[in-house]
């Protein structure tokens, strides 16, 4: 989903760069899911998959 030109998980305001920007500083992917609860895990294995070139 698009939401005012940013990239962000479906059905929250939460901009997927977000989830890069905790792992660049060190938080693993169940760390940023407790600070972000409305983001699906799910969404987020997928964007991660994605953003590496595989399919979901």
């Amino acid at each position: 989903m698009v939401l005012g030109g940013t990239l962000v998980f479906r059905g929250t305001r939460v901009p997927a760069q977000t989830l890069f920007d905790y792992l660049d500083d060190g938080f693993s992917l169940d760390e940023f899911l407790k600070f972000f609860p409305s983001v699906r895990h799910e969404d987020a294995r997928d964007l991660l998959t994605l953003s590496r070139g595989d399919q979901p």
